[in-house]
């Protein structure tokens, strides 16, 4: 009974703080009392060199960008198809706009593969999507198959420990809990067994 206990609680708690989480850079802030080596490479790190491009514009209604998600995702791919330098797309978004609004946004940089994009604090508070430009005159160097045609052995073989870990690691949670317990169980069968056993 107590191993289903632990299985059934826990599994609610882990589902209750089982959350996703987005991670965002933010922007280095220009202190007065910073070098003008470090202003130029904070300067050459932010936004400012990127702000005169020539971007399209988006006016991202309030709680509609999950909805709009397929539009956002079509037009980001066509930047990308079209490869022109310093060009982008501005997603105008403002106080009204929910939280959700821009983890919509990053989601579908996410679905579309797009990783040059950032969000404007200094000035607009606006979402940008810059073009990765790749240029169509480059030519890939190649190099010659250094290890072609070459056999490679592993000759690694786990312990019984290591196959002990690997094997500890493929268990999910709510095995854990029964695991823990079932010994709780033995314990307290053992020590009750041990009590009969001095009595007589």
């Amino acid at each position: 009974m107590i191993p289903i206990l632990f299985w059934f609680y826990g599994n609610r708690k882990f589902e209750e703080v089982n959350v996703g989480v987005i991670d965002i850079v933010l922007p280095a802030k220009v202190h007065s009392t910073s070098s003008k080596e470090e202003k130029d490479r904070i300067y050459q790190n932010s936004f400012e060199p990127l702000r005169n491009w020539d971007y399209k514009k988006i006016v991202v209604k309030p709680n509609t960008a999950r909805q709009n998600s397929d539009f956002y995702i079509s037009e980001i791919k066509n930047l990308q198809q079209r490869n022109v330098k310093e060009t982008g797309i501005e997603f105008i978004i403002n106080d009204d706009n929910s939280y959700d609004d821009l983890i919509s946004l990053l989601n579908d940089m996410a679905i579309s593969k797009h990783e040059m994009y950032g969000l404007d604090l200094d000035k607009s508070g606006h979402f940008f999507a810059l073009v990765n430009y790749r240029d169509p005159n480059t030519i890939e160097m190649e190099y010659e198959c250094l290890l072609c045609n070459d056999v490679i052995y592993d000759e690694y073989k786990p312990s019984f420990f290591d196959d002990f870990q690997f094997y500890l690691q493929k268990f999910s949670k709510e095995s854990f809990y029964l695991v823990f317990g079932f010994l709780i169980f033995v314990n307290i069968s053992m020590l009750s067994i041990k009590e009969s056993l001095q009595k007589h």
